[in-house]
């Protein structure tokens, strides 16, 4: 349970952000619709979080995170802070230059790389502005990132955790105002973009204040190409190609999909709904377990090594796997309760609900791979995930293009998923076959029960949702919002019953779990 309950502190954390960041996404699909501006938000936002997730939370704090817990581990607080400072001094002068490039270079960018399939001058003009509006924010989640895998390393998890919610606070503040007077949506987007902008600030801002109370403070000094620098690049090298091909895989799928109007928009709402386990779960488990498994490790501690990737991999599937089932069952009364009004009609309802369907086919495998990735990476091995990612880029590339002429968005969200179980797979077996993982017969018998309770629960969702289908898309809010609550709770009341009946989980285990929220 002491696994379980950092899961649970950094996963509620997560989910305190995303709610809001519903909130945020549903004042975003009142106001923009699947509109031209909406489109171009998202399409200007995703590129200073396809560095961002490449340099910052993929790579280096992949890298960053083992180095710096051995670093801790073997020479204590004063060896770990000249560690940090020298990677700090680094981190900045490469960010400084990367972000005077990238705000030269912008129309470039859009034209070739952002946006490619965008023809209409205007959707090309406010993609530049947007992106040169926002990408600071870059530079400011690098930061942060770093931050965040020194305080996790110090067993810190929550503040970390529960710094992204300012984004979506300043961003809840934005469309409320601009809803209040009334602008233009051209000039929504623009306030959202300054909001992302000032967020990346207030978040850094907050992490330093965090890092100073925890009595780790460091100076910025020149950068030098230290030994430590220079193995903290060498990891890096294949771990921001495995981060990139992840990401490579969303800006290719959104070019793909810019030839749709509307279709960039329609993902983004449909995969913000699959992101909301994979975040709270998912990204818990990412944040907890390579620190957990880098002490453990350089312990020697085998026996913990196995336990952690076993209890991570049954709390993975026992949370997300009954999620993608309802996401996959009910798609249509979500979105409906969740997006429906304004600009955001049945019509888009429906467009989304498909795009649901095909992401929620591949939640599992995405958390999964949070599961098993870490396990590499604790080991310093950056080369085999990157060579499973390049895999799993040009398997979501064929079948993307493959399927987009046919299936329209649905294809893009179908590749992501096939892509997804694929380099899970691969990354599961290659474990096995060193003989780095092997899945205690307890941990089978879990995962056993959890798919057969999943599926259980499944079946009576859809016989209850048929019976009240029509009533929640055509009800106003509160029944609407009665009547999904209702099948959510009553679906979770029987899933979780089933899971302790048959021993998955005690129900000392699961009061806990309830009592932490």
């Amino acid at each position: 349970m002491s696994l379980v309950k950092k899961f649970a502190t950094v996963g509620g954390a997560s989910m305190a952000s995303r709610v809001l960041g519903f909130v945020r996404e549903m004042l975003i699909a009142a106001a923009l619709g699947a509109g031209p501006v909406a489109d171009v938000f998202y399409v200007a936002f995703g590129f200073p979080n396809l560095f961002r997730r490449i340099f910052a939370e993929g790579a280096f704090n992949s890298a960053f995170i083992p180095l710096f817990a051995k670093e801790m581990e073997a020479g204590g607080n004063q060896s770990a802070r000249k560690f940090a400072e020298d990677i700090l001094a680094m981190l900045v002068a490469i960010l400084l230059l990367l972000s005077a490039l990238a705000m030269i270079f912008m129309p470039f960018l859009v034209t070739t790389i952002v946006a490619a399939r965008f023809v209409d001058p205007d959707k090309i003009e406010m993609t530049t502005l947007f992106t040169r509006i926002m990408f600071p924010y870059l530079f400011c989640m690098s930061l942060v990132a770093m931050l965040s895998g020194i305080m996790n390393s110090m067993r810190l998890y929550f503040l970390a955790a529960i710094v992204p919610v300012l984004l979506n606070i300043i961003l809840v503040g934005v469309l409320l105002t601009a809803w209040y007077l009334d602008v233009a949506p051209r000039t929504t987007g623009i306030l959202l973009s300054c909001g992302v902008f000032v967020s990346g600030f207030a978040q850094l801002a907050l992490l330093l204040f965090g890092t100073k109370r925890a009595g780790f403070t460091m100076r910025l000094k020149r950068p030098k190409m230290t030994p430590q620098v220079k193995r903290l690049l060498v990891l890096m090298g294949p771990a921001v190609l495995t981060g990139g091909m992840l990401q490579i895989n969303l800006l290719i799928g959104r070019n793909i999909a810019s030839a749709q109007d509307g279709a960039i928009a329609l993902l983004q709402y449909a995969d913000r709904i699959n992101q909301l386990p994979l975040g709270v779960i998912g990204i818990a488990i990412g944040v907890v377990l390579l620190p957990e498994l880098s002490r453990a490790l350089k312990a020697g501690d085998d026996a913990e090594v196995s336990s952690l990737q076993n209890r991570s991999l049954e709390f993975a599937l026992l949370m997300t796997f009954p999620a993608a089932i309802g996401f996959m069952i009910i798609p249509d009364a979500i979105i409906a309760l969740l997006y429906q009004r304004g600009e955001f009609t049945a019509e888009t309802t429906s467009l989304t609900a498909s795009a649901l369907i095909a992401f929620a086919s591949g939640l599992p495998a995405y958390v999964l791979i949070k599961v098993f990735q870490p396990a590499y990476f604790a080991r310093e091995d950056m080369r085999t995930p990157f060579y499973f990612s390049i895999v799993m880029m040009l398997t979501n590339i064929g079948i993307s293009l493959y399927l987009f002429p046919s299936l329209g968005h649905v294809g893009i969200a179908i590749a992501t998923s096939i892509s997804a179980w694929i380099n899970f797979i691969l990354l599961a077996a290659t474990l096995w076959f060193r003989g780095a993982y092997r899945p205690h017969m307890k941990t089978l018998y879990r995962v056993m029960m959890i798919i057969i309770s999943g599926s259980v629960m499944g079946g009576l969702l859809y016989f209850g949702h048929q019976a009240v289908a029509d009533e929640i898309l055509n009800a106003g809010f509160l029944t609407r919002m009665v009547l999904v609550l209702g099948l959510i709770g009553g679906s979770a009341i029987v899933y979780f019953a089933i899971i302790a009946a048959t021993g998955v989980i005690s129900k000392a285990e699961l009061k806990r779990l309830v009592k932490r929220g």
